[in-house]
């Protein structure tokens, strides 16, 4: 497990890093204009099923049932599986993209219901939006396919395709600009030209592995109903963290112009840990919990499931702390050039701290999730999510007004922390989650060595902000400070009691146990890319 979640880890630690130089560019050209609000709101649409798909519904009920076919009937059941879930997706989303290409300012509506306000702004936004929607049925497919990588414990080129995301957008924003009205056009077309580089990669990656994949036509076969059936629930049990960000959008859209490119800058610096870490071992997880469950090792994912938590919180908790106490400098640095200016990035600041308040609930949930799709369980997500979708938008309407752009990034980490507790809990009443001594004695020893990173990092940044600064003085500045925190939270780690040096060194060179009963069991197991 291990080794796939430093493998997906690693790429989609890339894509963030070329994913913020793309929004760097993003902010210096158009700021939080109403530019960029359209485009933002045109890029959350597609963006909303990207997340859904690609990290969520469908690969919790598609891995599952691709990875039993192939260890109990073979590749050739596997692979028919595949190309008839291809064949039914492709249809459906093809009639989905068509209806909303016709249907824009209607969505817009629903979506953006603050940009009616403004006429030329909503246009925009429509029209940046059936730009972008073609995306949806390329990147669905997209996951399918990684879908079938991830089950054959290949994570390296569904990883690596997102990389294409940033690539693409940011060519397309360097040399389109000029043959189109807007930069937001631009990026629009990016969008859907990633979707048809990161398709055409994955494509030839399942072909090189052998699962060549065909396109059938479309029959709803009882395996497919029953494909269909969890996925349905899942689209929302797996996606709330996303549903509780469509309703940021909605509401940030009745308040001031720029509240919507004010969240979507604080949304993207948090967004790193979620992704890389969130992600990473969700998409590992899955398989492995998948097999084990199957194969009756009910120790044996507890086990991984409570080495699954520490690995996310060991990361997660010392990031969320260093965002909520580093948040200006870190938005400052990142996107305070051009059109965002100082007072851009102490608002974005104030929302990116309330964002990450949330975020090792964010995690979590990917974390626990994954424990009931495994066992074909996609209804109990279902309900605590629609919860607290409830509750966010609860909270939403009453923060607008007193928070303002603060309100919605608050209302969704309260939200997901109650996410979280809601899943935790009915997994420890199954039994299915149980924290032993180690994953308690760790987590206490992570807090305290999170606090003592942002002591540090509040004593050094006094110093090194105390007097404004430009280009590379105050990227210098800003290194400084995460260099300080890392040393910091790596220095108070052996301290408090959360590893030692003899815990690390056992993780990294423990190595998949050949007998497969010890390896179902092992809190430690790599999975081969």
């Amino acid at each position: 497990m291990l080794r796939g979640i430093l493998t997906v880890g690693g790429w989609t630690l890339i894509s963030r890093i070329l994913g913020f130089a793309r929004d760097m560019l993003i902010a210096a050209l158009i700021g939080t204009g109403p530019i960029a609000d359209a485009f933002f709101v045109a890029l959350k649409l597609p963006n909303l099923f990207r997340r859904l798909f690609g990290e969520g519904a469908f690969n919790a009920a598609f891995v599952p049932a691709f990875t039993g076919l192939l260890h109990t009937e073979g590749v050739a059941a596997a692979r028919q599986f595949a190309r008839e879930a291809f064949a039914v997706m492709a249809f459906w989303l093809g009639m989905m993209t068509i209806l909303g290409e016709i249907f824009m300012p209607q969505l817009m509506l629903v979506l953006a219901p603050g940009f009616t306000e403004d006429p030329a702004k909503f246009q925009l936004a429509v029209d940046l939006s059936r730009i972008t929607f073609p995306y949806l049925i390329l990147i669905c497919l997209a996951a399918l396919v990684s879908g079938v990588l991830n089950g054959m414990e290949k994570f390296t080129a569904a990883s690596a395709s997102y990389v294409l995301f940033n690539i693409v957008s940011i060519a397309c924003m360097l040399w389109m600009t000029p043959y189109v009205p807007t930069v937001g056009h631009a990026l629009a077309w990016g969008v859907s030209l990633s979707g048809v580089a990161q398709l055409g990669i994955l494509m030839i990656a399942v072909w090189r592995s052998g699962m060549k994949l065909s396109i059938p036509r479309p029959r709803l076969t009882p395996q497919m109903r029953l494909l269909m059936q969890r996925m349905a629930p899942g689209l929302v049990g797996a996606g709330v963290t996303q549903l509780n960000l469509a309703v940021d959008v909605i509401i940030a859209s009745l308040l001031p112009p720029g509240t919507v490119s004010l969240l979507y800058y604080a949304d993207r610096v948090q967004q790193l840990p979620l992704g890389v870490i969130g992600t990473a071992v969700g998409t590992a997880l899955l398989p492995m919990l998948s097999r084990q469950v199957r194969s009756g090792e009910a120790a044996g994912s507890i086990a991984t499931l409570n080495r699954a938590v520490e690995y996310a919180l060991f990361l997660t908790l010392p990031a969320a702390l260093a965002l909520i106490v580093s948040a200006y400098p870190i938005m400052l640095v990142l996107f305070g050039r051009g059109a965002f200016d100082a007072e851009s990035a102490r608002l974005s600041s104030q929302a990116l701290a309330a964002y990450a308040l949330g975020l090792p609930a964010f995690v979590l949930v990917k974390v626990l999730a994954p424990a009931f799709f495994a066992r074909g369980d996609t209804s109990m997500p279902v309900k605590v999510g629609m919860g607290c979708v409830a509750l966010n938008l609860c909270l939403n309407v009453a923060f607008m007004v007193p928070l303002a752009h603060v309100g919605p990034a608050l209302a969704t980490s309260i939200a997901a922390i109650c996410n979280v507790l809601g899943l935790g809990y009915i997994l420890y009443r199954r039994g299915q989650l149980k924290p032993d001594w180690q994953l308690k004695r760790r987590l206490l020893g992570m807090i305290g060595a999170s606090l003592a990173m942002g002591v540090v990092l509040y004593f050094l940044q006094r110093l090194l902000f105390a007097e404004p600064s430009h280009g590379v003085l105050r990227l210098a500045s800003l290194a400084v400070l995460i260099a300080a925190g890392l040393l910091a939270y790596a220095a108070a780690v052996p301290l408090t009691g959360a590893y030692n040096l003899r815990d690390i060194k056992r993780v990294m060179s423990r190595r998949r146990l050949q007998t497969a009963g010890v390896s179902a069991i092992s809190p430690v197991t790599t999975i081969e890319t």
